[in-house]
């Protein structure tokens, strides 16, 4: 159990799922830079196997209910990582690893996944390396511009605007009123000569979900931009960069993306990117062109450097995990042949079941009912020392916690992963275990 962090529209029904075995050997057979036309996998409700039985994908020791903290990689997936690992160790995987087309194809498919253009991506390191790139970009360091935040905006955002503040930043932190950030208070925060409103979209604590486009009309409508931690949104559901409004945003791949640490996306509306200037540079930023072995009577500059063309430009600058871009070169066309439509519908009855039950053990709500996140938190008085144990020992992933816990699904989960999770907590509050 990881304890390494802290806790609108009508939906079509959907068709039918397919079987595994037809799903998967689509997958399987597919080289690893290749196009991607398997049709779209969906499924109209919860059953055995998750949704088009893709737990059947996974190679899962137990039950994993814990997708916020760090998703499994799917089986296909693993498969290419552990050839890019023979390929680093010098051996001949079959087929070969290509670095620069896994590149290439992870950053077209996440593109199609969130709508956004390429040249508005660029490959970072991490969620919060994206965001230091956005502030620094902005000349929020060592200025006293104002920043609007909330308190479900990620910790460590949090403790970076803190630290500014020291320094002179006008940062001012709005808080949660019945487990929600209210928009009024947010409006109320953006006085004139904001510059900028960072937020998380789905909070990795208690899973509220920001109206992004809402914020976003307000904040432009005041002359700020807008910034948007999207980990727990990109690949757990529907998700438009373009129709948000949003002007920066990024996302680690090692959760819902089931990429790994050390590859992130950074998002930059290409209408937004002229208010970020580079605070870094590197061989990834542009290209240099030498001109150290000039004849004679030439008059050359001896180096010329060429800024890259979109965001890649401003805030490239060095070499990103591979074996990250190699498994979201699988786990990327996989969730886009799932959908992101099927993956949100099948997971809310799961959602629906916890919420109504959970309160009857004596489980108090923190995730508004309203939300379509991926994530339900509940609060319960010593919840670790009561369910920590019994549920590792049932072989039962969640994030436990002194005082609460938080769940949240997969699209390979299904009605009786979490009847298993309710029965092991209602013996466990018995002590019958």
């Amino acid at each position: 159990m990881s304890q390494t962090e802290k806790p609108g529209n009508q939906r079509q029904s959907a068709p039918p799922p397919l079987s595994r075995r037809t799903f998967t050997s689509g997958l399987l057979a597919l080289p690893l830079a290749g196009s991607f036309s398997l049709q779209t996998a969906q499924a109209s409700g919860p059953g055995p196997g998750g949704l088009a039985d893709s737990k059947g994908d996974f190679d899962l020791s137990g039950i994993c209910l814990n997708g916020a903290s760090m998703h499994p990689v799917s089986r296909g997936a693993a498969q290419a990582m552990i050839r890019y690992v023979e390929q680093r160790a010098g051996r001949a995987p079959e087929p070969p690893v290509t670095l620069g087309a896994n590149r290439d194809k992870a950053l077209r498919e996440f593109a199609g996944l969130c709508n956004a253009d390429l040249d508005e991506l660029a490959w970072v390191p991490t969620t919060t390396a994206g965001e230091n790139l956005v502030v620094a970009g902005l000349g929020l360091p060592n200025s006293r511009q104002r920043v609007v935040s909330d308190e479900y905006h990620f910790e460590g955002s949090l403790y970076l605007y803190s630290e500014l503040a020291k320094r002179g930043l006008d940062f001012h932190l709005v808080r949660a009123r019945n487990q929600r950030i209210d928009l009024n208070d947010i409006e109320r925060a953006i006085t004139p000569g904001t510059r900028l409103v960072a937020l998380t979209l789905v909070s990795n604590v208690y899973g509220f979900q920001h109206d992004l486009k809402a914020v976003c009309d307000i904040a432009h409508a005041r002359g700020a931009l807008v910034y948007a931690d999207i980990i727990q949104a990109a690949g757990a559901g529907p998700l438009d960069l373009h129709a948000s409004g949003v002007d920066f945003a990024a996302c680690a791949t090692y959760k819902w993306l089931m990429g790994d640490f050390g590859a992130a996306f950074l998002y930059a509306r290409r209408d937004s990117q002229q208010y970020l200037q580079p605070s870094q540079w590197g061989y990834r930023s542009g290209s240099l062109i030498t001109h150290f072995a000039q004849q004679s009577g030439e008059k050359l500059p001896l180096l010329e450097s060429r800024p890259n063309e979109g965001l890649a430009g401003i805030v490239g600058v060095g070499t990103i995990s591979h074996s990250a871009r190699t498994a979201l070169a699988h786990s990327l066309p996989y969730l886009r042949a799932l959908g992101m439509e099927a993956i949100d519908n099948w997971r809310q009855p799961l959602l629906a079941m916890l919420q109504e039950r959970m309160p009857a053990m004596g489980f108090t709500p923190l995730t508004p009912p309203e939300s379509r996140a991926a994530i339900v938190a509940f609060a319960m008085k010593g919840a670790a020392r009561q369910l920590q144990a019994p549920l590792e020992q049932a072989g039962i992933d969640v994030s436990v916690y002194e005082n609460h816990l938080r769940i949240s699904p997969s699209f390979f989960n299904d009605r009786d992963d979490i009847e298993q999770l309710l029965e092991v907590i209602s013996r466990a509050l018995a002590g019958k275990v």
